[in-house]
């Protein structure tokens, strides 16, 4: 039945181009026919060529832009898959989602050397994705006792310590494995934080970039909390990082004194960790002399924490690996965001300004007869029809008309359009002479009106076609103060100078008459005297 109705609509396909074809050599003939009564032979054929390259040139004109935007229409709901609109199953999948749309997104940037290193941190992600370590990083200020930990973990001598602070210069990868966890553990030990100096800044930078990328943090202190790292602690934790505090040097505090340092603690975490994520250890205790004999060395004390962690390992493992990850995808993806709406706005501005100096120019060779029709001519409906295209948004030419009226109508109702020619013909009267000042002034002003229309534009157009709570009248207020500060002001006044004043002052010398030469010695004019 099926294979039935697909011969009979190939047959009906194919009857229908017969038709339509016969109708069209029928056409031809009878052109050919009335032709030949009106024109002489020699000149029938070019004339039929030309008609017909012309309904092939109307058609072009017309048709394909209208083929064009149909098929975008046709398009638009099959660009984002089905499977996109579904809730992802699991943060694995939500982070292999998010690769893929920052994959669309690079495709869009146009700097290549921002297009590779995006495109670098986005397969670090992707192998990131697929490893199969737990990355725990060791995080605390200098000389905490972060490298004596990770050597009481592995239980074998890793690192350098120093009573010093800075004593890790750079950050170190250890491997171990828990008893009962799929996954090895990977010990990631960092340089102190909050250290003085440029090196110390710098190895603070490189401890905080190593944090973010953790699937769980290890906080170590040795003792109270100062301001500045609780300020650290809770900016990590505002990230979602899974953070366990440890309290270093147990060894040389007594029972009492650490119950009253750990409540403290968890009384400055309230919200940000969990009671039990905040625990004592001793990582390298201090030796006990023996009289007559060699001093004790006592075994470091990380039982606590090895069960904490073995704990949190097994329960929440792989959703810490999964959270990391989306993690970094969306801080990718907005980085990667960022970059598209510098891009754009590049673009736009460059748009902008060239729709700045054509409207000076339409207005300098024509002055408009109204202060008032200024906004008119500033606010240009093809401009607000490309900056949209920047943007990846479709305006049609109606939308752009009655978008470009009312802000023409706002920046009249404002009063920025009067402002706009004060401020101007107050900062260009002086230089020009009298003839050109009126039209110089109106050149520019429509130019600095564009500038400021142009600039609301772009906002609206960022903040997806939305002017904000306080509506078009203030985007264009805040745009008009903007610009005409001092700085900006003189910036566009230099440029205006050069597009529109000195062009101005050019075509004018050239329009005036030349003077007259001055008269030769002895009187050209006068009289020729007698000869005797």
């Amino acid at each position: 039945m099926i294979n039935r109705s697909k011969v009979l609509l190939v047959l009906g396909a194919g009857l229908l181009g017969l038709i339509v074809l016969g109708t069209l050599l029928q056409m031809i003939r009878t052109l050919l026919w009335d032709l030949s009564y009106l024109l002489p032979g020699w000149l029938i054929t070019p004339v039929l060529l030309l008609t017909v390259a012309l309904i092939a040139a109307l058609i072009v004109q017309f048709g394909w832009p209208w083929w064009q935007a149909w098929q975008r229409r046709r398009s638009k709901p099959s660009e984002q898959p089905a499977r996109d609109l579904e809730i992802p199953k699991d943060r694995r999948q939500a982070a292999n989602r998010s690769l893929g749309s920052l994959d669309q997104l690079l495709e869009r940037l146009e700097n290549d050397v921002q297009r590779a290193g995006l495109q670098q941190e986005r397969e670090r992600v992707e192998q990131e994705l697929n490893r199969g370590d737990l990355v725990v990083v060791v995080f605390g200020t200098g000389s905490s006792g972060k490298t004596s930990l990770i050597r009481a973990l592995l239980q074998e001598m890793v690192g350098t310590t120093s009573a010093a602070m800075g004593s890790t210069r750079q950050s170190s990868r250890y491997r171990m494995r828990l008893h009962g966890l799929t996954r090895s553990l990977q010990l990631v030990d960092t340089p102190g934080i909050l250290e003085s100096g440029p090196d110390g800044r710098s190895r603070e930078e490189s401890a905080r970039h190593r944090a973010v990328r953790a699937d769980l943090l290890l906080v170590v202190v040795d003792g109270d909390l100062r301001a500045s790292e609780l300020e650290v602690i809770r900016s990590i934790a505002d990230l979602g990082k899974r953070v366990l505090l440890i309290l270093n040097k147990r060894d040389l505090r007594g029972v009492d004194e650490e119950r009253r340092l750990l409540d403290i603690l968890r009384s400055r975490c309230k919200g940000m960790l969990q009671p039990s994520d905040i625990l004592a250890c001793s990582a390298a205790p201090q030796s006990i002399p023996r009289p007559g004999g060699r001093p004790l060395q006592p075994d470091a004390d990380v039982n606590e924490l090895l069960q904490r962690l073995a704990s949190v390992l097994h329960a929440e493992g792989e959703e810490l690996i999964a959270d990391n990850i989306l993690l970094q995808c969306r801080h990718l993806d907005a980085r990667g965001r960022d970059l598209l709406t510098r891009q754009r706005r590049q673009e736009a501005q460059r748009c902008v300004d060239r729709y700045s100096w054509i409207g000076a120019g339409v207005v300098a060779a024509n002055p408009l007869p109204g202060v008032d029709l200024l906004g008119t001519a500033a606010v240009n409906a093809q401009m607000v029809m490309e900056l949209a295209r920047v943007y990846g948004i479709e305006l049609a030419k109606e939308q752009a008309r009655e978008l470009a009226v009312s802000v023409g109508r706002t920046l009249a109702g404002l009063g920025v359009i009067k402002s706009a020619v004060t401020v101007i013909g107050t900062a260009l009267s002086l230089s020009l002479p009298t003839m050109l000042a009126g039209r110089a002034i109106q050149a520019v002003a429509a130019a600095w009106l564009t500038r400021v229309a142009g600039a609301s534009f772009i906002r609206y157009f960022e903040h997806d076609q939305d002017w904000g709570d306080g509506g078009m009248q203030d985007v264009l207020q805040e745009q008009f103060d903007l610009n005409r500060r001092d700085a900006s002001l003189k910036r566009f006044l230099a440029m205006a100078m050069r597009q529109v004043v000195e062009p101005l002052q050019q075509m004018k010398a050239q329009r005036l008459p030349p003077r007259p030469e001055p008269p030769a010695a002895g009187g050209a004019s006068g009289r020729g005297r007698r000869e005797p």
